[in-house]
């Protein structure tokens, strides 16, 4: 008799995290819809982009350049010509950096919103089992193996660009900080290694 509130305390947490387990399925499908959709979108970026290097072009380089020779002409009371090049340089490693984010954020949310998408459906699953309703059971259990398999592959799909990304901005970042040693030089300032990490 004394375990009865304690069996109705736990009766109602768990009833309460299952239904806030199914109020949470449906923002985790479109979830995984959104991302597949943002894994295209990015597919299509990192295509327009390959062709463009294949070309010779190289946006953030070219960039980056530009904005180095407007900061030969300097206006009053700013800083010297190592401290504005440095700051271009600065801003094409956070411009670079944010630029792979975008696809960063799925190697990390791909998997967790699989897991999601396949833990609560195998939740009304059982729940379905318990009920006799073995329609409702395969259903869920193949929304949440199909939950897995997408999650997963978008993660997968953005490691993969993230590896080749982070090539391509190491390689612009190291243009980037040799064409301005070269612009300090080239006007008699000291040349000084102006670092970039992606």
């Amino acid at each position: 008799m004394l375990n009865l509130p304690t069996d109705a305390a736990i009766h109602s947490i768990e009833t309460l995290l299952y239904s806030i387990s199914n109020v949470l399925y449906l923002p985790v499908l479109l979830g995984i819809a959104a991302l597949v959709l943002h894994m295209l979108v990015c597919f299509g970026t990192f295509a327009a982009e390959w062709l463009e290097r294949r070309r010779g072009v190289r946006i953030l380089v070219a960039t980056a350049k530009q904005e180095m020779a407007a900061t030969l002409t300097a206006q009053e009371g700013e800083p010297g010509l190592d401290a504005r090049l440095e700051r271009v340089v600065q801003r094409a490693d956070t411009s670079g950096v944010r630029r792979l984010d975008g696809v960063r954020f799925v190697v990390r949310v791909g998997p967790a919103l699989g897991l999601m998408g396949t833990l609560i459906p195998m939740g009304i699953s059982l729940a379905g089992l318990a009920q006799g309703n073995l329609p409702k059971m395969a259903e869920s259990m193949t929304t949440a193996f199909t939950a897995t398999v997408v999650g997963l592959a978008c993660s997968v799909s953005a490691y993969v660009l993230t590896l080749v990304r982070e090539h391509w901005l190491r390689s612009d970042l190291t243009e980037i900080a040799f064409a301005a040693e070269a612009l300090l030089a080239s006007h008699g300032a000291k040349p000084h290694l102006v670092r970039a990490e992606a």
